[in-house]
Formats: structure tokens, sequence, C-alpha cells
């Protein structure tokens, strides 16, 4: 069941609310993909559950959990100090692996298989690594400027003891 008045056919709240739809529905598939590929997948998975919210209840269920788990994430991985350089050590990590596999190194003669097997992709899937690893690393900013900068604290409803997240 969907959400919201239904809009005259071809109006321009009908325009808005199709392509809000069909944007999400893409996001959600990459998203999805993105779960098993290079690239940030949750975050992905996120913003197209974000959009079809606005339209169905289902995406809207699905969406609070999802927030809930990132909220609790984004605070705790701010939580100590060896916990935020850890986390930047990793987004920089990835950045790093983005750029070897940019580099597209030749197969090792240890390789066992084809040498079109080993870090296929080249510089497409390399700048896609390096992106998801600055994204952690703005994210990892973010957390720490509203977490502990600002000393936001955690929504109650996001609180992993709190039993009001859908």
């Amino acid at each position: 069941m969907g959400k919201g008045p239904r809009n005259r056919p071809f109006s321009a709240a009908w325009w808005k609310r199709r392509a809000a739809e069909i944007l999400g529905s893409i996001l959600l598939v990459l998203g999805v993909l993105a779960l098993f590929l290079p690239g940030p997948g949750l975050l992905t998975t996120f913003a197209g559950l974000a959009l079809l919210s606005t339209s169905f209840d289902w995406a809207d269920r699905l969406m609070h959990p999802i927030k809930a788990k990132a909220f609790q994430l984004a605070f705790r991985s701010v939580d100590t100090w060896p916990r935020i350089v850890m986390s930047v050590m990793g987004s920089l990590l990835i950045v790093t692996v983005g750029v070897l596999w940019g580099l597209d190194f030749q197969a090792p003669g240890w390789w066992p298989l084809d040498d079109g097997w080993w870090l296929f992709g080249g510089w497409a899937t390399g700048i896609t690594i390096m992106g998801s690893g600055a994204f952690a690393l703005g994210l990892i900013i973010y957390s720490f400027i509203q977490f502990r900068l600002r000393q936001h604290r955690l929504p109650a409803e996001y609180r992993p003891e709190s039993r009001s997240v859908r």
C-alpha cells in the first residue's frame, strides 16, 4: 500500500513521485549489488530505501532498522581513540587498495588462473574503491564532529537498549 495522497496523472507532483520511485529503485538495486561488489552498498541501499519510503510503507519499515544501526555504528566508531585511529587507518587502506587496483599490476607467477582473472577492472574499479574509502573517511569525520566535538547524544530511538526501534 502506498503512502500519501494520489496525484493527478502527469502533474508536477506525479512526475516528482515517479522520479523518486525510479531513482529509489535504481539505488536499491545498485546498493544490493554493491554489497557484493566494490562500492558503498549499505549507504546506497539506505538512500534507495529513503527515496522509496516517501511512497511505500514497506520501504519505510525497512529503512528504520538500517538507520538505527547506522547511527549506532557511527556513534561507536568514534567512542574511543583506538577506534578512531583504526577506522581512519582502515579507510586509508581502502583508498590505497583502490590506487593499487587502478595501477593494474601484472599477475604474479604463482597465480594459478588465467591472467585475465587477476585484479580485473583497472581504474574504473579502482576509482569506486577509492571513492568508498574516501566516503568512509568522510563518515568518520562527520561522526567525530557530531559525537565527539559537539557531544551530541545518540537519539533515544537509536540506542541499542531502546525498544522503540522498528
